[in-house]
């Protein structure tokens, strides 16, 4: 990669445009950024990082647009870089707010990307063709030339050497987790969670399967039961070796146990079953002897039960006999009855009728009672015509009320229409005044929400100066404790160099050997050499001092120009918030607040007065229509009213004559024509009686006769002797069953066999029924003996069946889950058959860290003059066999290796600058060795002597002559000296610039 132009516009501090030539710039392969804290060194990395991949480094949010920016200013970057040998142009603008093209207000300016390649056509004339216009095109193409993420690229390029600082420090986690993340060793740790993952899956699935074969286990258990037993053990959960092979052996001995067992139930039951036929046959012979002795016995018993019946055979005999002779007499004596009810019922007809007549007409014969109903008809035939009548009186009076409720309703609309034209005036002014104080109002509303915005901006402006102005305190104190530690560190920094001075001689005399001549005098021997006092400062001793007084003027430096910023910034806010405090401006604010709210409130009014003003005068026109219509109306009606009430009283005189007592004339005529019915049906009643009584006696006289002449003396016995249908049939039918029960049961103990049973003795059925239900209960119990063995034979062939199905599933399970486990326990360094205890992405990192090791002291031992050797800390192996990520560094001096965190500043600053060019060589030949030609190395310079800053320096020229080019950030005066190109940023109130010199501009 090696950059060509940077353009930025808008960008972080940078609030115009400016333009950075890289070639220029870098011409001698080595050139400075340096300027003040915060003047925005690191931005111009940002930069090219965001042209490069979209996003600035780290997590962080870093605000690209710049306050400082004009708003019609867009926020962009264009580079120019070559990657892989393809010469090209990204330019990137973030999305952001904009002025609207028209009107006034901000819309969003959408993210833009646009890549472009540099190409030579035919005729050997080079432009730019355009390649993408998509983040996600350009961006996957750029990251496939660099051929490193956004992380590595920050890492390697960018060489921060604060970070490399702390992972030389750290520990072995640390390390680890910067390493991964360059390295992208994620797979190896996913493989090493999906070894783990699959060693729990198939110990589930084994577990699953031994579940199953103990399940199955114990069913062949309970199926066999406790009377079925076996040489062989039944496999256990404590013992998993017992759940293959001898599980299987145990079920089988089983189920032949069960087979022997089930051959000898069936000849027991076979046996029973003989036993029971026998015994069956037996009870058969007994229940059939007393069968025939209980028939004979009960013959003879019911035949002399029916010889003590007989002499009620014989009455009923007789009385069949007579019911006969008197039914040939039956039509004559039905004849006589009939006619005897007719009349009794013609009596009761004619007593009921005459009780409903009135008392006049109680004592007529039948020709009177016709008369006196022709009378009464006549006069309500008169009445009925007069019914209509009343219909006219009630539609007379309905329409009277309604002309009456219209008479009201007129009166009533011409009432209100007057009072409502009364009282206008007095509402139109009303109205009026309300709609007039409502304008007032809304004007009062517009000139508070002007004061009430200008007052949000001044409440805005002094939070911003109360903030800046708490915080003043604190960065003063800071500055002052800071100036206070310069102080101390300066005056500690002279006091050592004036004793270490001093004690020169004591030091020098340390390093005297006789026989070696003296650096000072010359002499080879040496009577009395200078010894060291107690305390005496040594040359590491005032180096640390000068480091802490630097480190000190740094830190008020910083202090200094976060104070000078507060202070422009809280004068800033108070240029805009004035010097009201904040309570006193919220409580203007809280006041004004309430006064637009009410001047709202009083305002809203002005829309409803309009409508209620429109709405009065709508109803002007529609009650001054409503007092004309209702005045014409009333009279009208009063005159309807005059004529119905005449017309109504000349009627109700002449029905009320006719009516008499009664509430209507229809009334009247209904009782009339109930008079007359009841004396038509008194008359027919009476008619009726008398024919009645004529035939009662014709009737009599033949049944008499009848009665005689089949032999009885008088009427009544013969209808005594009467029977119905039902009950001759009745007594016919019980003589006749008397007489076949006789012949029956004579039968019966004429028959031989019955008389043969009879003469034995008494049959034992109960002695014979126990037997049978004894050999009942042995054959039941030796063929549910037999089932029992057939179905238990059964379930256990098939649970063995199930069982060896088990055994076969869970075999290949075991071995792949000791398999699994094996690989899990190898990959995360658990198990006991490996020779390092160490996890998989581990092994990789240890094997890339000594990769980095190895190019870290090609320039290590070039800052170091030889001295300093950085090594892996597990010394026992090679190549990635390694327990750990430790580091140490050896001194040659010593010859003995020490903790990296025991080097001083200076030192710690060229070890961990060698580790970051190693590790820059290492991702960048991981990542498919496309060149890095530029690399930005960020600040600690400040930390070395003059002569190890030589050193550093020779190593970074080294770098040139590998056509790379090294920029370095930093702010150290003798950088300056030695790097004639520089990129000088300085920032201003209005925003940081950029200035390119020379040392020939200088």
């Amino acid at each position: 990669m090696r950059l060509h132009t940077l353009h930025l516009q808008a960008f972080g501090p940078f609030a115009g445009t400016h333009t950075i030539d890289f070639e220029a710039l870098s011409a001698d392969g080595l050139f400075l950024l340096h300027g003040d804290t915060g003047a925005g060194k690191s931005t111009i990395f940002a930069a090219i990082c965001f042209a490069l991949y979209g996003k600035p480094p780290g997590d962080r949010d870093l605000l690209l647009r710049s306050h400082h920016a004009p708003a019609d200013l867009l926020t962009e970057i264009t580079l120019e870089v070559t990657l892989a040998g393809r010469r090209l142009r990204i330019h990137r603008i973030p999305a952001q707010m904009r002025p609207k093209r028209s009107g006034e207000g901000e819309t969003l300016q959408k993210a833009e990307t646009r890549l472009s390649e540099w190409t030579i056509d035919t005729d050997g004339q080079g432009r730019w063709e355009p390649a993408s216009k998509s983040h996600q095109e350009a961006g996957t193409e750029i990251t496939n030339l660099l051929g490193m993420s956004r992380d590595q690229f920050c890492q390697v390029v960018l060489l921060p050497q604060n970070e490399f600082t702390k992972f030389l420090h750290a520990d072995a986690s640390g390390r680890r987790e910067l390493l991964g993340k360059l390295f992208r060793t994620h797979r190896f740790s996913f493989i090493e969670r999906w070894l783990n993952d699959h060693s729990r899956t198939t110990e589930k699935n084994r577990d699953a399967a031994r579940a199953d074969v103990l399940r199955l286990a114990e069913r062949i258990h309970q199926a066999a039961g406790s009377d079925l037993s076996t040489d062989q053990a039944a496999p256990t959960s404590e013992d998993p070796r017992t759940l293959t092979r001898p599980a299987r052996a145990w079920a089988q001995d089983l189920l032949h146990t069960s087979h022997i067992h089930h051959e000898q139930t069936l000849q027991a039951a076979a046996t029973a079953k003989d036993n029971l036929a026998k015994q069956q046959t037996l009870e058969a012979a007994a229940r059939e002897l007393r069968q025939q002795q209980a028939s004979y016995a009960d013959a003879l018993q019911q035949l002399e039960l029916l010889q003590q019946q007989k002499p009620h055979q014989d009455t009923l005999v007789q009385r069949r006999d007579q019911a006969r002779r008197a039914q040939q007499a039956a039509p004559q004596l039905h004849a006589a009855d009939t006619a005897a009810d007719d009349h009794a019922h013609a009596q009761r007809a004619e007593r009921s009728a005459r009780t409903h007549l009135l008392p006049e007409h109680t004592d007529l014969d039948a020709g009177q009672l016709e008369n006196a109903e022709q009378n009464t008809r006549a006069e309500a035939a008169v009445l009925t015509a007069l019914i209509p009548e009343e219909d006219t009186v009630r539609q007379l009076t309905a329409q009277l009320k309604r002309v009456d409720a219209e008479r009201q309703d007129f009166a009533t609309q011409q009432r209100t229409s007057q009072d409502w034209i009364e009282a206008e005036p007095d509402r139109r002014r009303t109205l009026e005044a309300r709609r007039e104080t409502a304008r007032q109002a809304e004007e009062e509303s517009r000139r508070h929400h002007d004061a009430l915005e200008r007052l949000k901006a001044r409440i805005e402006a002094a939070k911003r100066r109360d903030t800046h102005l708490a915080k003043l305190a604190e960065a003063e104190q800071h500055l002052a404790d800071a100036q206070q530690a310069v102080t101390l560190a300066g005056q500690t920094y002279l006091d050592i160099r004036r004793r270490r001075t001093e004690g020169m001689a004591a030091e020098l005399a340390a390093t005297l050997i006789d026989g070696n001549p003296c650096p000072v005098c010359g002499s080879c021997t040496h009577p009395a050499p200078a010894a060291a006092q107690d305390g005496q400062p040594t040359r590491q001793d005032e180096q640390d001092a000068e480091a802490t007084h630097e480190q000190a003027n740094t830190a008020r430096d910083d202090a200094r120009a976060v104070l000078n910023d507060l202070r422009e910034q809280a004068a800033a806010a108070t240029g805009e918030a004035g010097d009201t405090p904040l309570i006193d401006l919220q409580t203007q604010r809280t006041a004004l607040d309430a006064a637009l709210a009410d001047a709202l409130g009083r305002a809203v009014d002005q829309g409803a007065v309009q409508e209620e003003l429109l709405a009065l005068d709508a109803e002007h026109t529609i009650h001054t229509q409503q007092l004309s219509t209702a005045t014409a109306g009333l009279s009208a009606r009063n005159a309807d009213y005059d004529t119905l009430t005449r017309q109504l009283t000349e009627l109700s005189a002449k029905l009320t004559k006719a009516r008499g007592t009664h509430p209507t004339v229809a009334d009247r005529a209904d009782e009339l024509t109930r008079t007359a019915d009841r004396l038509k049906e008194a008359a027919e009643a009476s008619r009726t009686l008398a024919a009645a009584a004529q035939a009662l006696t014709h009737r009599t006289e033949q049944a008499a006769l009848a009665a005689k002449n089949q032999g009885f003396d008088t009427l009544a016995l013969a209808q005594q002797a009467l029977l119905g249908d039902e009950d001759l049939r009745a007594i016919e039918d019980e003589i006749t069953q008397w007489r076949q029960d006789c012949a029956v049961h004579t039968t019966v103990l004429q028959d031989t066999t019955l008389q043969q049973a009879a003469t034995q003795p008494p049959a034992d059925l109960d002695t014979a029924t126990a037997a049978r239900d004894a050999a009942d209960d042995q054959h039941a119990l030796a063929a549910a003996a037999a089932s029992a063995a057939h179905t238990r034979t059964q379930d256990l062939a098939a649970l063995a069946a199930d069982l060896e199905t088990a055994i076969q599933r869970l075999e290949p399970l075991e071995q792949a889950h000791t398999t699994a486990r094996h690989l899990a326990e190898l990959v995360t360094g658990n198990s006991p058959s490996a020779r390092v205890r160490m996890q998989l992405e581990a092994y990789v990192l240890a094997a890339r860290l000594e990769e980095v090791v190895t190019a870290a002291n090609t320039r290590l031992n070039i800052m170091s003059e030889g001295r300093y050797t950085l090594s892996h800390s597990d010394h026992q192996a090679a190549h990635g066999a390694r327990s750990g990520l430790g580091l140490q560094i050896t001194d040659s001096w010593t010859g003995r290796p020490r903790k990296t965190d025991t080097l001083s500043g200076g030192e710690s600053f060229f070890a961990s600058l060698s580790l970051a060019l190693g590790l820059a060589d290492v991702v960048t030949h991981e990542a498919g060795g496309n060149p890095l030609d530029t690399l930005f190395i960020d600040e600690g310079f400040g930390t070395l002597d003059e002569d190890t800053l030589h050193k550093v320096l020779d190593v970074l020229d080294s770098l040139r002559t590998h056509d790379r080019t090294v920029g370095v950030i930093s702010h150290i005066p003798e950088l300056r000296r030695r790097v004639p190109n520089r990129l000088h940023v300085r920032k201003n109130p209005t925003g940081s610039t950029l200035t390119h010199l020379t040392e020939a501009a200088e």
